[in-house]
């Protein structure tokens, strides 16, 4: 099953066609960290991350794990033993955090791009997460939350987005 990114509007899985938001400067095979694009090709899925105290627990296939206050996702060049990787948070790693005041990322899925193993500078933290604007992200995918929740419905663990 393959989640297809066709355009910069639209994510297809089956016959179910879902707006969404891509990267800023649109989709590339040259990734770089910062670049605000988002990565093109082929990519598995990875953990469903969600935050426990504003939603229950999702009704998904995917592997399922609680965001915890402390965590964050490193997107530190100087950091390569840690690059694009869940971490504890740290006043020592530059890193995206996962507990947020506003709701982006009360619901994400990794989009196993540059992972597990992560080159500097390639790029990281790239997710398919919430949006309620569809304003351009910084490189990952998104979409509104109804449509979220529809998608974990029909996603597999061994499901792969295609981004072209």
């Amino acid at each position: 099953m393959i989640i297809l990114s066709k355009n910069k509007q639209t994510l297809q899985l089956d016959e179910f066609k879902f707006k969404c938001s891509i990267g800023k400067n649109g989709i590339s095979s040259k990734k770089k960290e910062g670049d605000k694009k988002t990565p093109k090709g082929l990519f598995k899925l990875g953990n469903l991350y969600y935050r426990a105290d504003r939603l229950t627990k999702p009704n998904t296939q995917l592997n399922v794990k609680k965001i915890k206050k402390n965590m964050g996702w490193c997107d530190d060049l100087n950091k390569p033993k840690f690059y694009n990787k869940l971490i504890k948070s740290s006043n020592k790693i530059k890193h995206e955090k996962l507990y947020r005041l506003d709701h982006k990322y009360d619901l994400f899925i990794l989009i196993k791009y540059n992972y597990p193993k992560s080159m500097v500078p390639l790029g990281s933290c790239i997710f398919l997460h919430l949006t309620t604007n569809y304003r351009p992200t910084a490189g990952c995918i998104a979409i509104k939350k109804n449509d979220f929740l529809v998608l974990l419905k029909l996603v597999k663990t061994n499901t792969k987005i295609h981004i072209c």
